[in-house]
C-alpha cells in the first residue's frame, strides 16, 4: 500500500506497475475524482428515480425538455483522418496477446476493452494500462516460455485503439482518494489519457474512447466535462478526445440525439450494443408482463423493437454527421467446415448492417475480419464511410422502440437450461480472471451473463409459463442450477475451482427479491 497527497493505492505490486502508477498520474486521476466524483454519484441516484418512474408509467418516451435539440440544426465535429474509415472493428480485452493479435488483425479499429471483456482484477487493471502504454509506442511484444512469440507485423496497417473504460456504476476499490474509492471510469480513462494522449497525437492519432452503459444525456455531459478538464489540465488541444457511445441501455435509446449533442466536440458516433441493450430492456421493465422476451437465442436483430432501435441509431447519427457502428459478431471460427452455417449468419448480419447504412461493425475474432470487410466493401467501395446517406426515410416512434411484446419466439425449458449453463460458465471464467470467455463457439462477455440471469429473474418473478406448460418457479431454477453444476463437474477439462462460487452468485442475482443492477458488482467483491 502507498499513499501520497490524499491518494492511497491499496492494490499490490504489478509488473511494471510503477511506470503507470506514478505520483503524477495518480494526482491527475485524483483531480478527476475530486472534480467529478460527486456528480457521478448524483447521476447514479437519478438512474434509480428514472427507473422507478418508467416502471410506474410502464413506458419510456422522448424527452419534451430537449425537443429543441432534436429539432435544432447542428453537427458533430468531423472525424479525424485515422478513424474516418471504421468498416471493421475487432473487440477484446487489453491482455498482451489479444492486443498484439488485434493490432495485427487487419481490422481498422480495435476496441481495447477495460470493461465487459475484462475481469477487473487489480493485476488486469494495471497490466492493461501497461499494454496500452506499449502498444501506443509500437513496442509491444510477448514471448511465451517454450512457445510462440507475438510481435507487431510490419506488413499490415495496425488497428487504431479505442479504449473502453468501465461504466459509471463501477468503483475501483484498489485506489482511494480522500478516503473514498475512485470512480473506475476515471481510473481507466485517466491513466490512459495521462500517459498516452500526447504520444498518440505526436503519432498522428489521438486519445479515442468507447463509452459504455450510459443512460442519459446528462451522463454524456459529465463525460464531455471530464474530457474538457483533462485536455486543459495537460495542455492537449480541445477536441482531441473522440468518443463513440454505446447505445446499450433502454433509456439511452430515447436520448440518442441529445447524447451526440452533449459530446459534439468530442463525438465519434454511436454503436448498437445489442446484448447489453437486451439486458437493459429486461432490467428497466422487469416487473411488467408487457416486456417479457422469448428465449435469448430467439431474439434476433429483425425483431420489430430491435429493428426500430438500429434504424433510429443510423438515421440519428447520419443526420448529425456522426458514425453509426453496428453490433457484435461473436462466433469463433473453427478450422473445419462445421461452422459454415454460423459463418453464413455472420455474412447475413453484416450485409444487413451495411445495407442499412452502418459505417462499420464489430467482430470478436480475427477470423471474422475478412467477412466483415467483404460485406462492407460491397456497399462502401472506396468510400471511407456512408455518413452522407441520411436515411430520411426512417421515422421511429417511442411505441416502436417499446414493442417488445411483438417479438416472435417461445419461452422454453431449453431456454432456462441454456441461460443457466451459459451464465454459470461465464461467471466461472470471470472469477478466474478472464472476462472474454469462449463458450459453445461464441466469444462471450459480461452482457451474456447479464441477459441470462435477468431473463430468469423476470420469468421467475412474473411466473412465466413455458411452452411445455411448466411455470418458472424457484424450485425449477434451483433444480436447473443443481443439474448444471453436476454436468459441469463431470465435463472433462472444465475448471471447477470457482464453480461453487459461480453457482451461488448466479442464484443470488437470478432469484433474489431485490434485483441487483449489475452482477459484476457482487462478483467484484469476491476477487482481489
Amino acid at each position: 500500500m502507498s499513499e501520497t497527497a490524499g491518494v492511497k493505492v491499496l492494490g499490490g505490486a504489478v509488473e511494471r506497475g510503477d511506470e503507470i502508477l506514478t505520483a503524477e498520474a495518480l494526482q491527475f486521476v485524483a483531480g478527476l475524482q475530486r472534480a467529478f466524483g460527486a456528480r457521478r454519484d448524483e447521476l447514479l441516484e437519478r438512474r434509480k428515480q428514472r427507473r422507478a418512474e418508467a416502471a410506474e408509467k410502464g413506458r419510456l418516451d422522448f424527452l419534451e425538455e430537449t425537443k429543441h435539440i432534436r429539432e435544432g440544426d447542428w453537427q458533430v465535429a468531423a472525424p479525424p483522418a485515422d478513424i474516418a474509415d471504421r468498416r471493421v472493428e475487432i473487440t477484446g480485452p487489453t491482455d498482451r496477446k489479444m492486443a498484439i493479435n488485434a493490432l495485427n488483425s487487419g481490422a481498422k479499429v480495435w476496441l481495447a476493452d477495460l470493461e465487459d471483456a475484462n475481469t477487473p482484477h487489480w493485476d488486469n487493471v494495471v497490466s492493461g494500462q501497461v499494454n496500452l502504454f506499449d502498444l501506443v509506442r509500437k513496442q509491444i511484444e510477448l514471448h511465451v516460455p517454450g512457445g510462440k512469440s507475438y510481435t507487431l507485423r510490419d506488413d499490415v496497417t495496425h488497428a487504431v485503439p479505442l479504449v473502453r473504460p468501465r461504466g459509471w456504476h463501477f468503483d475501483e476499490k484498489h485506489i482511494e482518494v480522500d478516503g473514498k474509492p475512485v470512480v473506475a471510469a476515471l481510473v481507466d480513462f485517466g491513466l490512459h489519457f495521462f500517459h498516452n494522449a500526447q504520444e498518440l497525437i505526436n503519432r498522428g492519432s489521438g486519445p479515442y474512447f468507447y463509452l459504455p452503459k450510459m443512460e442519459s444525456h446528462l451522463e454524456a455531459r459529465l463525460w464531455n466535462d471530464v474530457f474538457t478538464h483533462a485536455q486543459k489540465e495537460l495542455g492537449i488541444p480541445h477536441g482531441s478526445v473522440r468518443a463513440t457511445v454505446l447505445i446499450e441501455t433502454y433509456p439511452a435509446a430515447f436520448e440518442m440525439e441529445e447524447i451526440l449533442y452533449e459530446l459534439r466536440d468530442h463525438s465519434a458516433g454511436l454503436n448498437a450494443g445489442r446484448w447489453d441493450y437486451l439486458f437493459s430492456v429486461i432490467k428497466t421493465f422487469r416487473d411488467s408482463d408487457k416486456y417479457i422476451l422469448p428465449d435469448r437465442n430467439a431474439v434476433t436483430m429483425t425483431a420489430p423493437f430491435m429493428r426500430a432501435y438500429t434504424e433510429l441509431l443510423v438515421s440519428t447519427c447520419h443526420k448529425r454527421g456522426a458514425f453509426a457502428i453496428g453490433g457484435m459478431a461473436a462466433f469463433i471460427p473453427t478450422k473445419d467446415d462445421s461452422n459454415a452455417a454460423a459463418m453464413e449468419k455472420v455474412h447475413a448480419d453484416k450485409k444487413r448492417e451495411a445495407g442499412d447504412g452502418f459505417d462499420g461493425s464489430w467482430v470478436a475474432h480475427p477470423g471474422l475480419v475478412p467477412i466483415c470487410f467483404e460485406e462492407f466493401d460491397a456497399v462502401l467501395g472506396d468510400k471511407p464511410n456512408q455518413i452522407d446517406r441520411k436515411r430520411d426515410d426512417v421515422t421511429v416512434t417511442a411505441d416502436q422502440l417499446l414493442a417488445v411484446s411483438e417479438t416472435p419466439g417461445e419461452k422454453t425449458i431449453e431456454g432456462v437450461r441454456g441461460a443457466v449453463d451459459v451464465g454459470v460458465r461465464y461467471i466461472v471464467s470471470w472469477l478466474g480472471g478472464n472476462g472474454a470467455a469462449a463458450i459453445h463457439n461464441l466469444m462471450e462477455d459480461a452482457a451474456t451473463a447479464e441477459i441470462s440471469r435477468s431473463q430468469l429473474w423476470q420469468w421467475l418473478h412474473n411466473s412465466v409459463k413455458l411452452a411445455d406448460g411448466q411455470t418458472v418457479t424457484l424450485e425449477l431454477v434451483r433444480q436447473t442450477l443443481a443439474d448444471a453444476e453436476k454436468a459441469l463437474r463431470a465435463e472433462p477439462g472444465f475448471p471447477t475451482e470457482n464453480l461453487s462460487r459461480a453457482v451461488e452468485l448466479f442464484e443470488q442475482v437470478a432469484v433474489a427479491d431485490e434485483f441487483v443492477d449489475f452482477l459484476t458488482l457482487p462478483a467484484y467483491e469476491q476477487i482481489d
